[in-house]
Formats: C-alpha cells, sequence, structure tokens
C-alpha cells in the first residue's frame, strides 16, 4: 500500500527535502536492481563538484518496513534503520534523511531532531 502512494504522489523529478542540506536530490524512478527487489532511485551530488550525481536506491521492504513501524509507534529512528536494515544503514546517512523526506512529502512525518522522525497522523 504504502509503496503505491509513493509512486503516485512521488513521480520522477521530486525533490527529495533533506535537512541541513541545501543540494538538490531528485527521485529518479522506480527500478529493479539485479536481484529483481523493486527499488527507489534517487540521484546525490557528487563531492567532487563535477555537476555530475550519482544514483543510490532503496528497497520498496524499507519503506514497507518504516511505514508499520510508523503505524505502531510514534516514530522512525536513524537507530531503527540501523537495527532493522544495517546494510541500508552502512550504505550512508543519506538512505535515512531520504525515508524521512519521503515520508515528509507525504505528510504522514515531521522530523522531530537529528535522527527523528515523527509521525503526524495516519
Amino acid at each position: 500500500m504504502i509503496i503505491e502512494l509513493i509512486k503516485s504522489k512521488v513521480p520522477p523529478g521530486t525533490i527529495i527535502p533533506k535537512p541541513q542540506s541545501k543540494k538538490v536530490y531528485p527521485v529518479t524512478g522506480w527500478k529493479h536492481n539485479r536481484q529483481g527487489k523493486e527499488v527507489l532511485e534517487y540521484s546525490i551530488p557528487t563531492k567532487s563538484g563535477t555537476g555530475k550525481q550519482q544514483k543510490k536506491t532503496i528497497f520498496s521492504e524499507v519503506f514497507e518496513a518504516a511505514y508499520e513501524a510508523l503505524c505502531s509507534k510514534r516514530d522512525i529512528t536513524k537507530d531503527w534503520l540501523a537495527n532493522t536494515f544495517p546494510k541500508v544503514n552502512a550504505a550512508g546517512g543519506c538512505n535515512f534523511t531520504t525515508l524521512g523526506g519521503i515520508f515528509e512529502i507525504l505528510n504522514l512525518v515531521e522530523r522531530a531532531g537529528r535522527g527523528v522522525y515523527r509521525r503526524l497522523s495516519l
């Protein structure tokens, strides 16, 4: 359910809100990775300043688990991501803020501090 909502409300080109960053992080779209898993792909600016953007992905199952956590708890945290999906967390801090930013676009959460997104209402 949450994946269909994201697909309908967050089309390619949507800018993902990021705390404390003035750089642009656009959604590229939904793809299937080499293992056949569905992922949301987004672009991140390179640190080299070349203007080229790198691509990062988040598995659909991460969004589903995060949504379930929001339904049963009041918030999702960076610690929740690290414990639930250690490889996703290890891939970089921007995955957590992307997850929260997508939920912000859907008006499901608000950023409640560093490493915390709090549920608004479901």
